[in-house]
């Protein structure tokens, strides 16, 4: 399984591709602005995708509908400091507030094919 992080916090982006391939994933590529997240996509199309809201250039939800429009709808995990704002734009898909709990990330994604394995020490 390929995952793409859509993140502008490097060290932030690190530890989610840390939790996101102890979880199972093969895979995954980083892209800090929207328009980086589009040609990540299109260079390997992404199995799920993990995006924070505000990027310092575009959005994700910006990135995420135009990967949409070329490759189909791709699972979508929000992960964000200001959830209230993906529940006011309505986004649908999961979304996770910062700072990200182990357990959160686990239930977000076991429906979009990765294992849910609970290491007592990453709660």
């Amino acid at each position: 399984m390929h995952i793409l992080i859509i993140e502008d916090e490097a060290i932030l982006a690190m530890h989610l591709q840390m939790f996101l391939e102890e979880l199972g994933a093969d895979s995954c590529a980083v892209a800090a602005t929207q328009a980086e997240a589009i040609r990540e996509a299109l260079d390997h199309k992404p199995d799920l995708i993990a995006s924070d809201l505000n990027l310092p250039e575009g959005s994700g939800p910006g990135a995420v509908k135009a990967i949409r429009s070329r490759l189909g709808d791709i699972p979508v995990v929000y992960i964000t400091g200001t959830p209230e704002q993906a529940r006011i734009a309505d986004l649908g898909p999961p979304v996770i507030a910062k700072p990200i709990r182990w357990l959160d990330l686990v239930e977000a994604t076991q429906d979009h094919g990765l294992p849910t394995p609970l290491p007592a020490d990453k709660e």
